[in-house]
């Protein structure tokens, strides 16, 4: 069967099909025009694989971490969701380097990410997040749209004005340390004539 007719028989897109063929999770051939025939007979989904991700701001909520995680596995346990991975980490939501975070989304075996708020995720993005991830056939589960998190946004707010301010420094530092060059360079310039 073509790879189009494939991926509507299994409910997924035909980019996230072809992505599959591409790796080699189904078989086929492609022929001279670019069609692609798909040889499997088991039209059947590939497995679910649910994962839970639960994120505070600082250690200091450490314990709120652990109640998050536990709140997530009990949402999905009351959904039959079988739970295999929960990641956990401590960091800003504005953080873009997050360990936990960054190996979950390399993760290309997940096909359900369950969080309790969206900006447990991230701040900000969440919608482009969503996007890619079901384009790659996985979605994002959030159990609770209410927006709640008050501190955590004056806490963001704080992170962002101090990376600001951070760069500005950093960059007025280096105009200085170029400007001590320039005027070394030129004295000894001088002394050398």
């Amino acid at each position: 069967m073509k790879l189009n007719d494939y991926a509507k028989r299994v409910g997924v897109s035909y980019r996230t099909a072809w992505r599959w063929y591409k790796s080699g999770k189904i078989s086929g051939y492609q022929l001279d025009t670019g069609t692609i025939i798909i040889t499997e007979l088991d039209t059947s989904p590939i497995p679910e694989k649910t994962v839970i991700y639960a994120r505070v701001s600082s250690a200091d909520n450490k314990q709120n971490l652990n109640t998050q995680a536990e709140r997530l596995v009990r949402y999905c346990e009351a959904n039959g969701y079988q739970v295999h991975v929960i990641y956990k980490e401590i960091g800003s939501g504005l953080n873009d380097s997050r360990r936990q975070l960054s190996k979950m989304l390399d993760d290309h075996t997940i096909t359900r990410i369950v969080v309790e708020h969206k900006d447990r995720l991230t701040r900000f993005g969440f919608n482009y997040i969503e996007l890619l991830l079901r384009q790659r056939g996985c979605t994002i589960e959030v159990v609770n749209l209410a927006d709640d998190g008050k501190e955590d946004l004056v806490e963001d707010l704080v992170s962002i004005i101090y990376s600001f301010c951070a760069r500005l420094y950093g960059q007025r530092r280096a105009k200085r340390k170029t400007e001590t060059i320039t005027r070394e360079l030129e004295l000894d310039n001088d002394a050398s004539r």
